[in-house]
């Protein structure tokens, strides 16, 4: 499934990375902790994170994530916004919590 579909389907809003939003998802990490993510999580994953700052990028380009959810209504600040853009890795939104939103795109995707 592609990014663009799970934002179709879940309602959620595209904060940045638009040219990013044609990537294959290819399974789902949800975690807080940036080394975590760096250490376990596998290129193409959607990321679902509470996290807002530009860190977030560094980890999802370095892993190559197809996409990152911020939840809780949360809103990513401005310099990774930036660099979401320059990654064309999608950063999307969500008013759900994490095992909520976990829930629907675990059941997309399986």
């Amino acid at each position: 499934m592609k990014v663009n579909e799970i934002v179709e389907k879940l309602g959620l809003k595209i904060f940045s990375g638009e040219k990013g939003l044609a990537k294959e998802i290819s399974g789902g990490y949800v975690c807080d902790l940036l080394s975590d993510v760096m250490g376990h999580a596998d290129q193409g994953n959607i990321w679902i994170t509470l996290q807002t700052h530009k860190n977030v990028m560094a980890i999802a380009s370095l892993k190559d994530l197809a996409a990152v959810v911020i939840v809780k209504g949360f809103e990513p600040e401005p310099d990774a916004l930036e660099k979401s853009n320059e990654e064309e890795i999608p950063i999307l939104g969500t008013d759900l919590e994490s095992f909520e939103i976990t829930g629907k795109i675990y059941e997309l995707l399986k």
